[in-house]
This record gives C-alpha cells, sequence and structure tokens, in this order.
C-alpha cells in the first residue's frame, strides 16, 4: 500500500514552514476566519482535528467549550510544538496518519481539517472513515488547496496580464486527476489534485449532506494587511466544506 508522504518532518521544509506561519499569511487572514465562521457550536462536545498541525486549533477548541478534543498528525515535529505551546487536559495529541483514522474509536461531534485533505491517497475512503466516526448529525468541517490551483502540472508563471494590465489564473489539466509534485520550499512536495465533482461525490457516497461550500476572497482589511491576497481576487486558493452525517 502506499504511503503518505511526511513533508513536515522534513527538517528544511518544516523550519521554513515555521517562519511562514510566524508572519502574516494567507491561513490566518482567509482561510482561519472562514472556517471559524462555519464551526458549530462546541459546548461539552467531542472533536477530532485531523492535520492539527500546531495544535492551535485543538486550543480553540477546548475555548470554545468543547470537552475533549483528539488532535492527529503524521508530523512528529508538529506534534512536539503541540505538546509544549498548546496542551490542556482536555486535549490528546496522537501521531497518526489521515490513511489510518478506522483504527480510532469513534463518537465524534465535529471531525474538523485545516488544509490536510489535498495530501490524502484515498478521498473516498477518507469520507468513509470520517462519516463512521461521527455521531448521528455530526459535522465534517474541512478546508483543502483549491482544485484550481491544484490542476495544473505546470505551475510556472501561472499568472499572466493582457495588454490592457488585466491578469488572469492559467489553468491546464483540471480533469486529469492524481498526484501533482510541486517546489513549496522543497522540491517534490506531493499533493492530490481531484476535481469539486470528486470531492462532492465522495462526500454524498459516503451519506453526507453538504451544508455549505466557501471559497474565501479577501476583504480590503485582509489586502491592506498582506498585499499577497490580491491574487485570489482572481482565482480561490482555498476551497471549505460544512457536510452534516444524516438528512
Amino acid at each position: 500500500m502506499q504511503e503518505a508522504q511526511n513533508i513536515f518532518d522534513d527538517p528544511v521544509f518544516f523550519y521554513s514552514y515555521m517562519e511562514l506561519r510566524s508572519e502574516e499569511n494567507f491561513n490566518d487572514l482567509l482561510e482561519q476566519p472562514s472556517m471559524g465562521a462555519l464551526l458549530p457550536p462546541l459546548e461539552g462536545r467531542r472533536v477530532l482535528d485531523i492535520g492539527c498541525g500546531f495544535g492551535r486549533n485543538c486550543m480553540d477548541f477546548v475555548q470554545r467549550g468543547a470537552s475533549e478534543v483528539l488532535g492527529i498528525d503524521i508530523s512528529s515535529k508538529m506534534l512536539n510544538i503541540a505538546m509544549k505551546e498548546n496542551p490542556a487536559p482536555e486535549i490528546e495529541y496522537r501521531r497518526l496518519a489521515m490513511e489510518d483514522l478506522s483504527t480510532l474509536e469513534g463518537g465524534f461531534d465535529l471531525i474538523y481539517s485545516s488544509l490536510a485533505f489535498h495530501y490524502a491517497l484515498d478521498f473516498p475512503r477518507l469520507m468513509r472513515d470520517c462519516h463512521d466516526l461521527l455521531v448521528d448529525g455530526g459535522i465534517l468541517l474541512f478546508s483543502q488547496e483549491h482544485p484550481i490551483a491544484t490542476a495544473s502540472r505546470n505551475t510556472d508563471n501561472r499568472y499572466v496580464k493582457d495588454d490592457e494590465g488585466n491578469v488572469f489564473f492559467k489553468v491546464a489539466d483540471y480533469p486529469s486527476e492524481g498526484e501533482r509534485h510541486v517546489r513549496w520550499f522543497v522540491d517534490d512536495v506531493v499533493h492530490q489534485h481531484r476535481t469539486v465533482s470528486t470531492l462532492v461525490n465522495a462526500m454524498c457516497d459516503a451519506g453526507f449532506t453538504i451544508v455549505r461550500c466557501v471559497e474565501p476572497s479577501p476583504d480590503r482589511r485582509a489586502i491592506r494587511r498582506l498585499e499577497g491576497l490580491r491574487r485570489d481576487l482572481v482565482k480561490p486558493s482555498f476551497i471549505i466544506f460544512k457536510a452534516r452525517k444524516g438528512v
């Protein structure tokens, strides 16, 4: 069986990523506010955070009243920081790949994942596992890279201007799903490209009812804080789904 890439434990990648997250960034200004707006009430709830990273969201869930939070991640480096910087009696951190979700005991009210599912090797299986781990009426809330952003195999010079100065984003290879090898701090970071219809159909086939789909776009205040966000007025970087187990 193919194993998931653990790029976050690569020393060069990890410390470059840490430096990025210590500054104003797309996650904090664009993706996280949109995810936060979709969170259900968490008072007394059990939460599973897939790809929990540094554990910041796990701590936020506790502050929102969650009674139990399990944060899983494939990266031991991420988990070491999470246990040091975001510990709480209600939080357990565990090293586990999302491909091994079926080893967990279910009964979660919320399964949350921020920008991890585009690394999943088998998305339909992931959706079935998430469905099995949720209580009836439980919520799945996840973000991932937008399929428009992951589509093209050639990632060079994707933003272009016409003679009038209008900016466009070049999209290619969209229907051709599978691995995309990109450079992000280091060479050969592997993302999985899937079409929007594949994502939607996998959720529906697993038994989820889709509640909301969001493609975050920056407002003026966010752009003033980080000028690079202006590119998301041309095309979205992220897509977010909120789904419920059952109708």
